[in-house]
């Protein structure tokens, strides 16, 4: 028994005979009539006694019809509000990102999503432990990685690119920190994985890379405390273009080992949109998908 079985009884019974209902749905008469029998069979009663002229409800027919009117209804209301949160941006939508790409990138940019689609509401898990998408219930995660793992949709939200930094008041005391060797003089702020806080890879202009060790009794996580540790002066550190673009513009921060790009891992990282399936993707899904691949276009078109 399913909801088209259902909405067929209740047809032949406002219509009063197969042939009616036959004629509404472009099927042969013959087969609305095998149809009934065999729900008839199923629930192990008679809903329709047969006369030469019309199809008249039996007194269980009845009785069954009307308990079943109501659910109908709401089945059928029920999957209308489905399909209107599937094609519209509506619902609430649980977006996964790391702890500092959240608080940096995503809640800024929140305003202008809740203005343009008021009807999704947010539930925002920002940390640096790895979600489940199916497990965690995510709608949408962002990965920073060079490649996303795993049976998922993925699509690129944007580039990542590191820098090394330091605060003014520490590069005007400190040794120099203009090639990759001369961080053995200095003691970095640390990210506690492996790579990051062993050494960093710095790639020339000729694509030639160096391996340089660093060094430092400071580790810190997430992201966002590394940098502010890097503000306030307690050595140089290597830090996302996305976390340190506002300070690099305020001076807060000053560029150093220029002309080399740098990195802990691979040259070539990102941030990555990841959704668990290309079918039915909901409406809130699609929204936010699109509306922070223009953000991030704008914002790099901005800085030229």
């Amino acid at each position: 028994m399913n909801l088209k079985d259902l909405a067929l009884i209740q047809d032949i019974a406002r219509l009063g005979s197969f042939a009616a209902v036959a004629r509404t749905r472009g099927v042969d008469p013959s087969s609305v009539g095998r149809l009934v029998a065999g729900i008839e069979t199923e629930l192990g009663l008679r809903l329709f006694s047969r006369t030469t002229r019309r199809m008249e409800l039996t007194e269980a027919g009845a009785l069954y019809l009307s308990r079943i009117a109501p659910l109908t209804e709401e089945l059928e209301r029920a999957r209308e509000d489905a399909r209107a949160i599937q094609s519209e941006p509506r619902g609430t939508l649980r977006l996964s990102a790391s702890a500092s790409f959240g608080q940096q990138v995503i809640v800024p940019r929140l305003a202008g999503f809740r203005a343009a689609y008021p009807e999704v509401a947010i539930e925002g898990i920002f940390s640096d432990g790895q979600s489940d998408l199916v497990a965690d219930r995510i709608d949408l995660a962002i990965r920073l990685a060079p490649e996303v793992e795993g049976d998922y949709v993925v699509s690129k939200l944007m580039d990542t690119r590191y820098r090394v930094v330091a605060s003014p008041e520490y590069l005007a005391k400190a040794p120099p920190l203009v090639r990759p060797g001369d961080l053995a003089d200095h003691r970095a702020i640390l990210f506690p994985l492996r790579d990051y806080r062993s050494r960093w890879l710095f790639r020339d202009e000729a694509g030639r890379v160096t391996e340089q060790p660093v060094a430092g009794d400071m580790l810190l996580s997430p992201a966002g405390a590394i940098r502010d540790a890097a503000v306030a002066g307690l050595g140089p550190a290597l830090l996302p273009g996305w976390l340190i673009a506002g300070d690099l513009a305020a001076g807060a921060l000053c560029p150093c080992i220029e002309g080399w790009q740098v990195t802990a891992t691979t040259f070539e990282t990102a941030a990555w949109l990841v959704y668990p399936s290309r079918s039915y993707v909901p409406g809130k899904v699609r929204a936010m998908i699109d509306y922070l691949k223009e953000e991030m276009r704008r914002s790099q078109t901005t800085r030229g």
